[in-house]
């Protein structure tokens, strides 16, 4: 017996093939856009060359792991009231995560007259992109999980970030020649140019989506009797408060991200070029996967694809710790690509699934937010062991860390989509 299709379902069905190209166009260029400032490779590098610090290296790390995760929870009571949701991403989002990926090209020319201007107008600008992209990622995520049904989430993220990963190989190839051909900074100042004009791209296909206006059925409540209901959602909710803990153990590869270019790049003195063809074996793991992901994700579910990402980050650290050359790292960077793959598309849908969908604004910001809070300690612990014990054994962590992880997501939590535990606030 079917289900009969609600006035809400004949319009999203009715929009369906709209949205899906729209939404297609905008992760494609967004992701192509992106792939010109990369967040594990270029960006990285570019700060090493204004600094030798291995603290704002660390630092970088922490913006890149957190700024995006830390400001959900804040936001998700405003969005839970919109009645259209992507006035967050595409009227916030422009100022907030848009225009200051073009901001970088004149920080980096500061490098010209100093360093010390160019590192503190870069990391200003690069927190400014990551923050503002938090700021409006639960509006987005619940835009997402509201124009497209369950059973085709998986197949939208996996073609969508497969077109996004594979054009950005061609933007990697093109950061790398960059990087090659101009001296610094001139050659960030063009990378940086090129990425932040499809993201501009990417935001005028955003704004063509098709949402149905819903207005919330739940009253108003302030932010104070808001954040009074959110232990009572956790306590409630057994199965989202095991996926919780286990996500401790499952980021444990925010130990070592963001050394990982670095590192290479320093210890076999490769050339800056270099992190452009990291980035290339990165993406193409990604694009590779990311088919195969979202067909796993909408027939299997999301927990397996997730433990797959897992398994990846673990191998891709044990590899990094034992590596002989620079070129075992193209392998370390094509796994990355992989766990990116699963966390971007199961790690985002997992969460729609754990609650009911008026409150799905909550879940979504309770998750990140909390990802967040430990995605800080991570990366300066990451610095702390590589400073104190060397990146090898840094990276050995890793390993075992996220081993732990993936134990704790396969035997302890439940698939949600079939276990039908549904939470209330």
């Amino acid at each position: 017996m079917t289900t009969p299709l609600t006035a809400l379902d004949h319009e999203i069905e009715k929009n369906y093939k709209h949205n899906f190209i729209v939404n297609f166009f905008d992760g494609t260029a967004f992701w192509f856009g992106a792939s010109f400032f990369a967040y594990r490779t270029i960006l990285p590098v570019y700060i090493a060359n204004l600094t030798d610090s291995e603290f704002v290296i660390a630092l970088l790390s922490v913006i890149l792991s957190t700024g995006w995760l830390l400001p959900q929870l804040f936001t998700a009571n405003w969005v839970q009231r919109l009645p259209l949701k992507k006035y967050a991403p595409v009227n916030v989002g422009f100022w907030s995560e848009r225009l200051p990926i073009l901001l970088l090209v004149p920080s980096a020319w500061l490098a010209t007259i100093s360093t010390q201007w160019a590192l503190v107008a870069s990391m200003i600008c690069i927190a400014w992109h990551i923050v503002g992209a938090g700021m409006i990622a639960v509006g987005w995520q619940d835009m997402i999980a509201k124009v497209f049904p369950l059973d085709r989430r998986g197949r939208f993220f996996g073609i969508t970030n497969f077109g996004g990963t594979a054009t950005g190989i061609l933007g990697a190839s093109i950061v790398a020649w960059l990087l090659g051909r101009h001296e610094f900074p001139y050659s960030y100042m063009w990378a940086f140019f090129l990425g932040s004009v499809f993201i501009f791209i990417s935001w005028f296909f955003l704004a063509m989506t098709k949402e149905p206006r819903i207005e919330p059925e739940t009253t108003r409540v302030s932010n104070q009797e808001y954040w009074k209901k959110l232990p009572a959602i956790v306590r409630q909710n057994a199965n989202f408060r095991r996926y919780l803990i286990a996500q401790i153990f499952m980021g444990g590869g925010n130990l070592s991200i963001g050394f990982l270019a670095v590192y290479a790049i320093q210890r076999w003195d490769l050339p800056d070029s270099q992190a452009g063809i990291y980035t290339v074996a990165m993406l193409i793991g990604q694009a590779l996967s990311n088919l195969v992901f979202g067909w796993l994700a909408d027939k299997k579910g999301n927990k397996l694809v997730l433990e797959i990402a897992v398994l990846t980050t673990a191998l891709s650290a044990g590899i990094a710790a034992l590596a002989p050359s620079g070129g075992w790292f193209l392998l370390v960077f094509f796994l990355g690509g992989i766990t990116n793959a699963g966390f971007m598309l199961a790690g985002i849908m997992i969460v729609f699934e754990f609650c009911a969908p008026e409150i799905r604004p909550t879940y979504i910001g309770i998750n990140n937010t909390f990802n967040g809070i430990f995605s800080i300690v991570t990366p300066l612990l990451g610095g702390w062991l590589a400073a104190t014990f060397g990146y090898q054994f840094m990276f050995a962590t890793t390993f075992v860390v996220c081993l732990f992880g993936l134990s704790l997501l396969r035997f302890w939590v439940h698939e949600p989509r079939t276990s039908n535990l549904k939470a209330t606030p």
